[in-house]
């Protein structure tokens, strides 16, 4: 067995704007070697075909009654995952690529009924390319009384051992949910869902503007927040629920919003992001010493500030750690890629609430 793979991490996230490719060079444990991070963005026609399919897709029964249209767009998915293959292999000609982790793009997310669900085909994606496909990374958690989610607190745990953090020690990924890994003195790791990240704000700005999201957070700065509505959100009884915790899009509903404008919806959907991530930092035992923000949220400006704002702390970039904020979902899935096929875990009873640490991802390899 090699000491060390070179592994395609591809992922789609709840965002649905394109898909990160990253490749690692990794031997599944402490040695993680970054080779090169690329974006394929998504055409707006395939864009709204997948929200189209993950509003209609509720249950199981509808996931059955809308089979054929899934099967097409899965389709379409897939090959655009195939050209983000190409476009950054034909960058990296002379490297070997080992593993390719396909996360595929999640269309339902029902741990609490033993499934979660995200279309993708790992057989003609082998095919495609002549590589070993990891996919379905979730499956095993699920089906061992975990949630499937976050997946990716075991690669936050090596950034933050390889920069030497300050524990007890937190990573903040902003994608279309948050979620949180904490890291403590003696270097156990806990992880869970916050809440919202960018999704409704960028569902909202897209319904009252056709704008895909909010730059900066120059909307959200422009308008004012209604009190009534951020508290009537965040009476949701999720956020005093104990951790492992995990989110659906699905969960979330604009409707209280309806008479709001757009900036003042926006400001007050980017503020219970904040209060929804201070929430979680704040539900740790012990004072969080280092705080870090990776995804798109990280280049929010309204967030940012209101987040340092309310905890009166510091917090810090991920990218002023030599990390690109906007990859570490994909370099994580390549690093989870090679975990899976070395048989090591990849979920713990406190990153997903599963009995027992637990191995995960399905191997195909399609000559």
């Amino acid at each position: 067995m090699k000491e060390n793979f070179i592994s395609l991490g591809l992922m789609s996230g709840t965002s649905m704007d394109g898909i990160d490719a990253s490749i690692v060079k990794s031997d599944g444990e402490q040695f993680i070697e970054i080779i090169d991070d690329s974006y394929l963005k998504y055409e707006n026609e395939l864009k709204f075909k997948l929200k189209k399919i993950i509003n209609l897709c509720t249950s199981r029964d509808k996931l059955l009654k809308f089979s054929k249209e899934i099967k097409e767009v899965e389709n379409e998915v897939t090959h655009k995952h195939i050209e983000a293959f190409k476009l950054i292999s034909k960058k990296n000609k002379n490297l070997d690529i080992d593993l390719i982790g396909f996360h595929g793009q999640t269309i339902l997310h029902k741990p609490e009924s033993g499934y979660s669900i995200q279309i993708g085909n790992s057989k003609t994606l082998s095919r495609f390319t002549g590589k070993i496909v990891v996919s379905d990374f979730r499956k095993n958690d699920i089906s061992n009384g975990g949630q499937g989610a976050p997946l990716t607190p075991l690669y936050h745990q090596q950034i933050l051992n390889k920069i030497k953090s300050n524990y007890p020690s937190v990573i903040i990924n902003i994608g279309g949910i948050s979620n949180i890994t904490y890291l403590d003195k003696n270097n156990n790791l806990s992880s869970f869902d916050t809440g919202p990240g960018n999704y409704l704000i960028d569902e909202w700005v897209s319904k009252k503007n056709q704008m895909e999201f909010d730059e900066d957070g120059l909307i959200a700065r422009s308008g004012k927040i209604n009190g009534l509505v951020l508290n009537e959100l965040l009476s949701n009884p999720y956020y005093k629920k104990k951790f492992p915790k995990t989110l659906d899009v699905k969960d979330f509903y604009l409707n209280d919003l309806d008479k709001l404008s757009l900036a003042d919806g926006c400001a007050t959907l980017s503020m219970l992001t904040v209060k929804a991530i201070c929430i979680g930092i704040n539900s740790f035992k012990d004072k969080v010493n280092t705080i870090i923000i990776s995804g798109g949220g990280r280049k929010n400006n309204f967030i940012i500030d209101n987040i340092k704002k309310i905890l009166n702390r510091s917090i810090n970039l991920i990218d002023e750690y030599n990390f690109n904020g906007d990859f570490i979902e994909s370099q994580a899935f390549g690093y989870l890629a090679i975990r899976s096929y070395l048989k090591k875990n990849i979920t713990y009873p406190n990153t997903t609430g599963v009995k027992k640490p637990c191995t995960g991802g399905l191997i195909t390899k399609i000559q």
